[in-house]
This record gives structure tokens, C-alpha cells and sequence, in this order.
């Protein structure tokens, strides 16, 4: 049996960890912090460096062959073993995240189609009922996982393709309903007041976009199950251009069809009362029904994306080699159940914190940022030490260009606190590094282990004195 996956596999993969929760309240989350005429840029610097982003790793397939362990295995292979692991600690916890947040948000779908204001079952996914539903369906796509990464690529292959049907369907009606007045009415964002100008409204745009678009390097993560090393590249472009316009389209159609002012007090999924404003009541189901197939889908991707960091962290021998092992079918057992028990105990965290789907897109978003930006820099660091002064160089130079700019506009209250998040991680690596009977820290390592301590003593001091929030 043929347990390799081919194009379509691996592109369904991409599409399906990039569409999941977050197109479906893009209208309402871009409508919050920024104008038509901010939406405008804030999607061309991201789709521009999306694209630069997609051709590194196509790049890295291509001229590191040998690494097939991800986004984690190429910030290794550029920047050593200690720098490695933290890209797959942050990768891992976005990913873990990012699961979190798509269950509640599918029970926060249900809390709207089902609750009435005097009887709250579901709530915002935050309930008890939520999590005990949360955590069901939790243990059941893990033990879908057990049985092979294939079987779960091929239930994902189906569901990414069912879940563009009502993408496609509210872009088509949005787009014979858009008017042009109402879309520039407020084009530059008068109704966010007269500190929001233009920078700050791109900016906050940001972390958004980053968070539609986590997944784009699914292939990459799964390269080493890949039939042809090729289509890691191609799926990745494939599944980037894919989402890119779905999104561009579901926002921009979205402001000229609902005025922005409005829009950004809209509950999400917004995107179901946009299309109610246009279908009537058959909006709201036709989008939820679609949200909650497209969230089922994305769940099942990135439980195996993030069973995938651990398991290829420790045959690249940076986490316990007890995290290397493989049940029959091929699915990495213990990394699996690191992964769902944390995502079981952050549910349960969630309940008693009332956290809701927006505060896990921002953490998950801020994790996420540091492994990309090794991933530019490798690609830089690749063409500068074999002088290669062709596309090499400008993919890596604005790759890690538009790495720069996410770490600057997501802003130092988000940098600091994610240090908290790298430091529990530490305890991995060292365990790993005794295993093979060698010091954990050597050289340069020291100097990035001891920046990242002061960087989290740092956080915790500022939060102790107030000058530093802990609310998202």
C-alpha cells in the first residue's frame, strides 16, 4: 500500500490549514481596525509577502533536498540545533492553538444557531457543554489520526473541496450585490476615529492576515510523506493562490455590500449575516453549515500538522527520542497525545478564563511569527553564502523583509509575552541533549538561551508592575 501522498493530497493539505474559522470573520475583523483603502494594502504587503514566503519554501525543497523535517528542520539546518528547536516549540504551539480555537469556535457557530437569550447552551464555545462537546470530538479525530496520516489527508481531501462550495457561493452573490458607494463611503476609516490613520490601520491588519494564511507551509511539514518532491513546491503555490483570492474577495465584496462602520459591530461568523443581508435567513445556514465543515476540516489538518513537530523534532534528535516512535498505521503516537492532552487542558482553560476564538487567533498568530521568519532568513543566508545574486536573493531578501515587518507591526506587548510561551520548551531540549550525553547549550547557543530567560524574566516583571497586559 501506497502510504505516500501525491499533489491534489498535499495541495488539499495547504488549502485545508489555511481555510478554516478565519475567512469566515474576516469581514467583521477587518472591518474593526481598518478602512476599504487600508484592507486594500494591508492585502497586497501580504499577499506580496505571502508569495515570497510560498517561494521559499519552494526554494528550500529545491536546494536542501536532504531536510525533510519543515519549516523547524530548515531554521536548523541555517542556524543550529538550539534556534531550530525554537521554531518547532513556536510552530507547535501555534499549531496547538490553533486547534483549540477551532473548537470553540464550531461550538461557538451552534451557541448561534441554537441559543436563545434566555437559554445559553453553547454560548461563545465557552460553555460546558462546549468543552465536554469539544473534547468528544477532540478523541475522535485523534483516533481517526492513529489510523494513518493517509486516511486522515484523504477525509481532509473531501472536506477542503465541500468547504469551498459556500466560499464560492457568497462570493458570486456578494459580488451581484456589491455597490460602489457604499464600498468607498468611508474609504479611508472615519468611523475608527482620528487616531487610526493609515499606517496604524495597516498594521493592525496584520496579524489577521497572518492568521488566514497559517498552514501555507502544510507540504512542507509533511514533506518527508511526499511521492514527489516537486509537488511540495507546487502544492504550496497552488494552495496560496487559492486562498489569497477567496480572502481578498470575501473582503472586500463584504465593505460593499455592508458599510464598514456596520460591519465591524457585526457578531461573528460575520460573513453569515453579511449574506443574510443579501439570501434573508438561508444566508446564515448556508454559511454556518459551510464554517462548521470547513472548521472540522482544518482541525483535522492541523492535528496532524502539529503530531508532525514533535515526532520530526525528535528524529532530528532536538526533543526526546520516546517522541520518534510510529504505531503500525505510521502515525506518530506520543506526539499526538502531547499534543491533544495540551489542547484538552487549554479547552478546560478556556472554560474557566471565558477566553473566546479572538484571543486564540492572536497568540496562535504571534507564535507563528518567528519559525517564517527563519524560513526568509535561510533562504537570505543560503544566497549570500553561495553568492547567488538571482531570484534566490530577492526571494530570501523579501521573505525575511516581510518577517521584519510582521515581528515590528505585531508589536513589543506581543513579542514579550510570547517569550513566556518559548521558555516552558526549554525542559524538551535539554532532555534531549542528555539523552545523546551532550551539554545542551554550546557557543552561540548560550547567548540565545540566556537573551531568551531575560526576555521572559522580563515579561514577567512588566506584568507584575502593570506595564504589561496579559489581556489580548
Amino acid at each position: 500500500m501506497d502510504n505516500k501522498l501525491g499533489l491534489s493530497s498535499l495541495t488539499a493539505i495547504v488549502i485545508g490549514s489555511m481555510i478554516g474559522a478565519g475567512v469566515f470573520s474576516l469581514p467583521q475583523n477587518m472591518a474593526s481596525v481598518a478602512s476599504p483603502a487600508a484592507v486594500m494594502i494591508g492585502w497586497t504587503i501580504t499577499g506580496v509577502g505571502m508569495i515570497f514566503l510560498a517561494l521559499s519554501f519552494q526554494k528550500l525543497a529545491f536546494h536542501r533536498p536532504h531536510v525533510d523535517s519543515g519549516v523547524f528542520g530548515y531554521a536548523k539546518e541555517g542556524f543550529g540545533d538550539f534556534v531550530g528547536f525554537c521554531s518547532a516549540w513556536g510552530y507547535w504551539l501555534s499549531a496547538m492553538l490553533a486547534n483549540v480555537s477551532y473548537l470553540v469556535i464550531v461550538f461557538s457557530t451552534l451557541g448561534m444557531l441554537f441559543d436563545t437569550p434566555d437559554q445559553v447552551i453553547f454560548g461563545q464555545g465557552n460553555t460546558l457543554v462546549s468543552i465536554i462537546g469539544a473534547s468528544c470530538l477532540l478523541w475522535l479525530v485523534h483516533a481517526l489520526v492513529l489510523r494513518g496520516v493517509q486516511t486522515a489527508a484523504l477525509i481532509n481531501m473531501v472536506t477542503t473541496y465541500a468547504k469551498l462550495v459556500p466560499l464560492i457561493i457568497f462570493i458570486l452573490c456578494a459580488l451581484l450585490a456589491f455597490n460602489w458607494q457604499t464600498f468607498t463611503v468611508d474609504f479611508t476609516g472615519l468611523h475608527l476615529g482620528e487616531q487610526a490613520d493609515l499606517l496604524s490601520q495597516v498594521k493592525s491588519t496584520m496579524l489577521v492576515t497572518v492568521w488566514v494564511f497559517i498552514g501555507i507551509e502544510g507540504a512542507v511539514v509533511v514533506s518527508s510523506r511526499a511521492r514527489n518532491r516537486k509537488d511540495i513546491g507546487r502544492a504550496t503555490i497552488l494552495g496560496l493562490l487559492t486562498a489569497l483570492a477567496i480572502y481578498v474577495f470575501v473582503t472586500l465584496l463584504s465593505m460593499g455590500v455592508v458599510k464598514p462602520a456596520e460591519l465591524a459591530t457585526y457578531q461573528n461568523p460575520s460573513m453569515a449575516k453579511v449574506l443574510t443581508e443579501i439570501l434573508g435567513p438561508w444566508g446564515q445556514y448556508i454559511i454556518s453549515i459551510g464554517l462548521l465543515i470547513s472548521v472540522c476540516g482544518a482541525f483535522l489538518s492541523w492535528t496532524v500538522l502539529a503530531s508532525e513537530a514533535p515526532y520530526l523534532c525528535a528524529k532530528e534528535k532536538m526533543f526526546p527520542q520516546k517522541y520518534a516512535e510510529l504505531n503500525q498505521a505510521g502515525s506518530p503516537v506520543k506526539p499526538l497525545t502531547l499534543t491533544n492532552v495540551w489542547i484538552q487542558i487549554s479547552l478546560i482553560f478556556v472554560m474557566f478564563a471565558g477566553s473566546t476564538y479572538d484571543t486564540l487567533l492572536i497568540i496562535a498568530s504571534e507564535m507563528i511569527l518567528v519559525p517564517y521568519f527563519l524560513v526568509g532568513a535561510f533562504v537570505l543566508k543560503i544566497a549570500i553564502t553561495e553568492k547567488n545574486r538571482g531570484s534566490l536573493l530577492l526571494v530570501g531578501l523579501g521573505a525575511s523583509i516581510y518577517g521584519i515587518w510582521l515581528l515590528y507591526a505585531s508589536g513589543l506587548n506581543y513579542l514579550l509575552l510570547s517569550a513566556l510561551l518559548y521558555l516552558p520548551g526549554l525542559y524538551f531540549y535539554v532532555q534531549a541533549k542528555r539523552e545523546q550525553g551532550i551539554h545542551p547549550f554550546r557557543g552561540r547557543e548560550r547567548l540565545g538561551a540566556s537573551a531568551l530567560g531575560i526576555t521572559a524574566m522580563l515579561a514577567v516583571t512588566m506584568i507584575w508592575n502593570g506595564s504589561l497586559s496579559l489581556a489580548f
